[in-house]
């Protein structure tokens, strides 16, 4: 098995974990896509794009990032769904008061249990990552153009790159 297949399989054990991780309710929201490697390219040029666009700093650094990266984990929110406990951690009174807005890189407002299911899974696959010695970082930058560039239609969407380096490429930047 060459590197190149055996870190695409790292990303799909990493979105086994997303899949499987808990969720509130037992109702799954998340949307979890492993990039080909075309997309992977397209993400990293769209990124350094945004960021002259938006005027937004180290969009570029994260595109080289996901140039060099392996693989790109990608997993989202995919149904804004509320939980249905009316707890207003969203900032809503009611579930039924959510109405979600495009915002200028996420839709929101969402469902504060959601987001804590969506960090559950991120959390679930950087570990395993990290338990195969995969390098990797949870990023929002891959997220924002992720979604802008339509790979993925989710409310929210991170990022999770991985590499098999001598150095960790994510933390010496």
């Amino acid at each position: 098995m060459s590197l190149n297949n055996a870190m695409r399989l790292v990303a799909e054990l990493m979105a086994i974990s997303a899949r499987t991780a808990p969720k509130g309710g037992g109702h799954d929201c998340l949307g979890v896509k492993v990039l080909n490697e075309d997309e992977k390219l397209s993400l990293a040029e769209a990124m350094v794009s945004y960021g002259v666009e938006s005027k937004k700093i180290n969009f570029d650094r994260d595109a080289e990032n996901v140039r060099k990266s392996d693989a790109v984990l990608l997993i989202s929110v995919d149904q804004n769904k509320s939980l249905g406990l009316n707890c207003g951690a969203c900032g809503c009174e009611t579930c039924s008061e959510i109405e979600g807005k495009e915002g200028p890189e996420f839709f929101g407002p969402i469902c504060a249990w959601r987001l804590i299911d969506l960090g559950i899974a991120l959390g679930s696959a950087a570990k395993t990552a990290s338990m195969l010695n995969a390098d990797n970082r949870i990023m929002y930058r891959i997220g924002v153009v992720a979604r802008k560039i339509g790979l993925s239609k989710g409310s929210i969407v991170v990022g999770i790159p991985i590499s098999a380096y001598s150095k960790n490429i994510y933390f010496d930047r």
